[in-house]
């Protein structure tokens, strides 16, 4: 380990790359891989457009699509998206791989306690639950629950003692109105954030509600039902224009940004 690594592992959690074991902050490993930028070479690690599995590129490439996938789009043509967990990676039937071999091997499906879709699989495994906190996750829910807390746990080092910039703000503009944020912020500062109510990202810092869906819900009136997610996380903001963007449906947030990745890639 270099003296600098050494120096900073006092100050915050280093994390070990899964090739060259040198030691770095959890953001600078690729999400999957849990590469180091040397590691990861001159093309960056990406998303798999269809499954989702990262991935590293071996050339300047518009299309982020793993060689699996490709060879699946070659032999069976654009996948749909899977009954269970809705990632468009069906190539046959009406399932993706990764659900159906987990059919096979856990039995039928359970909900997922974050996106609330029934798309977890139980493995009957106490020490990858205690991983997630014991929470019952899809594998999508998992990995972003896994660099939540990784994230977290690297707040928790941090100083505790500074007051955020909107927290600040608030303080000028309304005075001690704003104490219980002030005290949130002071007191609160590397705790974890809480699953918003509606859209279920960890996010809700202050509340039972992210600050994207609170604000949402001030501006266009209670949430729907998303059309893809099916979670009660989408706001109609009666603006064609924008719903023309997404061939007119209406989306969540989340959904929303997925889905026009989808149509650009197609």
């Amino acid at each position: 380990m270099s003296s600098s690594q050494t120096s900073s592992a006092a100050s915050q959690a280093l994390f070990a790359c899964t090739r060259c074991n040198s030691r770095h902050p959890f953001e600078e490993l690729s999400q999957g891989q849990q590469l180091c930028k040397e590691c990861r070479g001159a093309f960056p690690i990406v998303k798999c457009t269809y499954c989702r599995t990262e991935f590293q590129q071996e050339s300047k490439s518009i299309q982020a699509i793993c060689k699996k996938c490709e060879l699946n789009v070659k032999n069976f043509g654009k996948p749909s998206a899977c009954d269970y967990c809705n990632i468009i990676a069906a190539f046959i039937g009406s399932k993706c791989q990764r659900c159906a071999n987990s059919e096979k091997k856990y039995g039928p499906p359970l909900t997922c306690e974050q996106c609330k879709q029934r798309c977890a699989f139980d493995r009957k495994d106490p020490e990858s639950r205690k991983k997630v906190e014991g929470k019952l996750l899809c594998w999508l829910c998992t990995l972003s629950y896994k660099r939540a807390l990784a994230k977290a746990n690297q707040q928790e080092s941090k100083s505790i003692q500074a007051i955020c910039k909107k927290c600040e703000l608030n303080v000028k503009n309304f005075g001690k109105v704003c104490h219980h944020l002030v005290d949130h912020c002071i007191q609160c500062r590397g705790l974890r954030p809480s699953a918003c109510d509606y859209c279920n990202i960890i996010a809700a810092f202050i509340g039972s509600k992210c600050q994207r869906c609170a604000n949402s819900e001030k501006k266009y009136g209670p949430p729907l039902t998303c059309e893809q997610c099916k979670q009660r996380c989408a706001f109609d903001r009666k603006d064609p224009e924008s719903r023309k963007k997404v061939e007119g449906k209406l989306l969540c947030w989340l959904c929303t940004l997925s889905y026009k990745r989808a149509l650009a890639k197609a």
